[in-house]
């Protein structure tokens, strides 16, 4: 993962999954979760969108100051794959035991920026 043109086809195609994810919540789901699910449900999406407009940050900083993104850009992608999609999972089945490996994925998402700022300080440029 530490090819910019991967990243940001990757992240691309992750964005308009957000985008079919937050009208399916609004549209499909509206009527068959509870408030306190949808809103669970809007985080998921929140989270997805902003860490897919990242990962998309992260390949442009990999490309312009030639810093080694791979382990930033694969702890972001596992956070969305984690954090959200366990999210995602349990407001579609209900399986509550889900919710438990949420903060997995945003220590991932916090890992992966701690990561980024660690190896753009230590680049030379």
């Amino acid at each position: 993962m530490n090819n910019p043109k991967l990243i940001i086809s990757i992240a691309t195609l992750l964005l308009a999954i957000a985008v079919a994810a937050g009208a399916f919540g609004a549209h499909a789901l509206k009527n068959t979760l509870t408030p306190e699910r949808l809103d669970t449900w809007e985080t998921a999406v929140q989270y997805h969108a902003w860490h897919a407009l990242g990962l998309i940050l992260v390949a442009l900083i990999g490309a312009y100051f030639q810093v080694n993104i791979m382990w930033p850009a694969s702890l972001l992608l596992a956070g969305i794959l984690i954090f959200s999609g366990s999210l995602y999972t349990l407001c579609l089945s209900g399986i509550g035991w889900l919710g438990a490996i949420t903060p997995i994925g945003g220590v991932a998402f916090i890992a992966g920026w701690i990561v980024l700022a660690i190896q753009f300080f230590r680049a030379e440029f």
